[in-house]
């Protein structure tokens, strides 16, 4: 039996706070699981140096995944879903106006909104990066002066 996608959930919403999710989760759970299975399955391709396979049937990987490949799935997950967060149409207005409510300019608040997604898709290339330095890579031939590996 491997991971199934709900314990990446459960991870994935332990990370950010959206009462939307929330409020997604307690009125259907079936809707939520498919609401989150839509970033998972975008994040899923883009791990490409995983050292686990990353096949799955029916919300459920075929193999269990270590927590590290978790955290690495959930920090694409957070990207896509703030990818979702920064089109969000209604973002776009300013609606709080009362003076004891002040808010950025909706330029400079795409602006910053802009800055975390850049920095956010920074942090996933680093962690790939590292992951495969890591995991990915037989440092014993470095190790033994041979750095040429014949592809």
């Amino acid at each position: 039996m491997g991971t199934s996608f709900n314990e990446i959930y459960d991870f994935f919403m332990t990370t950010l706070t959206d009462y939307r999710l929330v409020t997604l989760y307690n009125t259907s759970q079936t809707d939520f699981q498919n609401y989150l299975s839509a970033w998972l399955i975008e994040a899923i391709p883009e791990f490409t140096n995983c050292d686990q396979p990353l096949t799955y049937a029916t919300s459920e990987f075929t193999v269990t995944l270590t927590q590290k490949n978790i955290n690495i799935l959930i920090l694409m997950m957070k990207k896509k879903w703030f990818e979702k967060e920064l089109e969000n149409i209604l973002q776009m207005t300013n609606v709080v106006t009362d003076r004891d409510f002040k808010m950025y300019s909706q330029a400079n608040n795409m602006k910053e909104k802009r800055e975390r997604l850049l920095t956010m898709q920074e942090e996933v290339s680093q962690k790939l990066v590292e992951y495969g330095l890591n995991y990915s890579v037989d440092w014993s031939a470095w190790f033994n002066g041979e750095y040429y590996v014949p592809s």
